[in-house]
């Protein structure tokens, strides 16, 4: 960030079964469409920001742009998605979220609580302008803007115990 490495270690088996249960159902539902799902070791580069990220789930419109002089860095995301953790959450929502909102091509993103069902759903409405629905239930269907999908909220939990 900025020049600075900074390290984010390892996620519980609760956020990386919501990766991948997201990646997979946008993978299957955007077979043979215009896009590429990309999960977790993805370098995305946010030039307005000078930052390089990594988040969990994101889709790119092909064909995907690269960073100049790179292979391994793209910067065209239309979807991004985090699970959050209670270290990351206030950077998901604020520095991260507002860097994100710099890339031309992002209009939707996903932050899915690993601790409570709960999915916080921000679609791109206009300049500087974002619509937020809020999932908390098991039966709601998420809809997607960008693609024209929809994911249930209990596909994306299946495989989540809540602790009391």
């Amino acid at each position: 960030m900025n020049g600075d490495i900074v390290l984010i270690t390892g996620g519980t088996p609760d956020h990386n079964e919501l990766e991948i249960a997201l990646a997979a159902s946008l993978r299957s539902e955007l077979r043979r469409q215009p896009y590429r799902v990309f999960a977790t070791d993805q370098r995305l580069w946010i030039p307005d920001s000078s930052l390089y990220t990594y988040p969990d789930v994101m889709v790119l419109e092909k064909p995907i742009q690269l960073q100049l002089g790179r292979t391994d860095t793209v910067m065209n995301p239309c979807f991004v998605a985090e699970v959050l953790s209670k270290s990351t959450q206030d950077y998901d929502r604020g520095e991260k979220c507002v860097s994100y909102c710099t890339i031309e091509s992002f209009r939707e993103y996903l932050l899915i609580d690993q601790y409570k069902v709960q999915v916080e759903h921000y679609v791109k409405t206009g300049a500087h302008q974002w619509l937020l629905t809020l999932y908390s239930d098991l039966n709601a269907v998420i809809s997607f803007n960008v693609f024209n999908i929809q994911i249930k909220t209990a596909d994306l939990y299946e495989n989540i115990e809540f602790t009391i």
